[in-house]
């Protein structure tokens, strides 16, 4: 939106110095004493016409510098004395531009042709002469200086961009060594512990079988669980490793995390309203994200037997609510965890709301907004 509001205001300004630009050269003309001039109207034409094509001098800056140049030699070849100061306009942007090689062949020519346009004007002789003679001079030290501020301007926007390229890369770099030194952090802790359990409830179920007894639930679900974790920290670090944004779990594994929560005594029900539709990566991660959390914060704190899921998909994004009937109480402040931290995070990045806090009848609600216009 930024980037918008500024190629708007420089294109803007642009046309702003061209009609001035066209102004102050038609006034001049018009205040001259041109009686000797046939066509005065074809030069004022002319001067206009070569003040207001520098409105598309960043866009076009050679044909601006032809045009300029051609309507200055055609101007004060009719007789009008109005110097070529369009035309210093179109050299400075040409040179700005990177056109030194053109702009340089240009303005030799110009020149030379701009003391015989004046000489083959229909002035008196030795004024014309004089005129030629004085606009050679004058005309040559603002072109060198026109070509000298385009060249100074030039170069320092190829430094700002080199500078920003280098700040850019160096954060790049940071960004990557970070995202390598998290990852090794959670190679480290999380992946031998969660091996450690992993390992332990297989064995458990497997010499629960063994012996022909019923595996309990819960370590049915801890296997799972397990396995699950193991999956999702190994994806994870494989992203933060090449920092790609891969997508991961999202709303179409939600059975699978219902699942889970049924296995450790969890009652859950999921409800999707509004007309299914694809949602960017990026939404449908944290959505899955969101509910995981609620979940995985319910079963360990609440103290609930159930827990409702209601997925909402609207034309402008998508809604989830998540409900329990657990021991938080109307009015209790909840302590901001990892967990409720983590939610807002994602959802702020996002461009979204979130509301997590205990529910007026009792239990808690997780209740998210993301929009999905703004990032899709």
């Amino acid at each position: 939106m930024r980037t918008g509001l500024s190629s708007y205001w420089t294109q803007a300004r642009s046309w702003i110095i061209a009609v001035c630009v066209a102004a102050v050269l038609l006034i001049t003309a018009v205040a001259g004493d041109h009686q000797t001039t046939d066509f005065p109207l074809v030069g004022y034409l002319l001067v206009v016409i070569s003040g207001l094509v520098l409105g598309v001098s960043r866009k076009l800056p050679i044909p601006v510098l032809i045009v300029t140049g051609l309507c200055a030699l055609g101007y004060n070849a009719i007789g009008l004395d109005v110097p070529a100061v369009a035309y210093l306009f179109a050299v400075y942007a040409a040179v700005r531009s990177g056109h030194r090689i053109v702009t340089l062949v240009a303005s030799l020519a110009m020149l030379f042709s701009l003391p015989l346009a004046i000489m083959a004007s229909p002035a008196d002789g030795a004024a014309k002469e004089a005129l030629a003679q004085a606009r050679s001079v004058l005309e040559l030290a603002w072109l060198i200086a026109a070509a000298a501020a385009g060249e100074a301007l030039r170069q320092a926007e190829r430094r700002a961009d080199e500078a920003e390229r280098t700040r850019e890369e160096t954060a790049r770099l940071r960004a990557t060594q970070e995202r390598l030194y998290i990852a090794r952090e959670l190679h480290d802790s999380l992946t031998h512990q969660i091996s450690i359990i992993k390992v332990q409830s297989e064995v458990a179920v497997h010499l629960a079988r063994k012996r022909g007894e019923v595996v309990p639930e819960s370590v049915l679900a801890i296997q799972q669980a397990s396995r699950e974790a193991t999956r999702e920290l190994r994806a994870t670090l494989e992203t933060l490793r090449d920092g790609s944004q891969s997508p991961s779990h999202g709303l179409d594994h939600l059975p699978e995390l219902l699942a889970g929560a049924r296995g450790i005594g969890l009652t859950t029900t999921l409800t999707i309203e509004g007309e299914r539709q694809d949602v960017p990566d990026a939404v449908d991660r944290t959505a899955y994200r969101i509910v995981q959390e609620s979940l995985t914060n319910t079963a360990r704190h609440s103290g609930a037997a159930t827990a409702s899921i209601r997925i909402d998909y609207r034309p402008d994004g998508l809604a989830i609510r998540i409900d329990d009937d657990g021991l938080a109480k109307p009015g209790a402040k909840p302590v901001p965890g990892v967990g409720l931290l983590g939610m807002q995070e994602r959802v702020t990045a996002l461009g979204g709301r979130l509301l997590a806090e205990p529910r007026t009848g009792g239990g808690f609600t997780v209740q998210a907004e993301l929009p999905v216009a703004q990032i899709s």
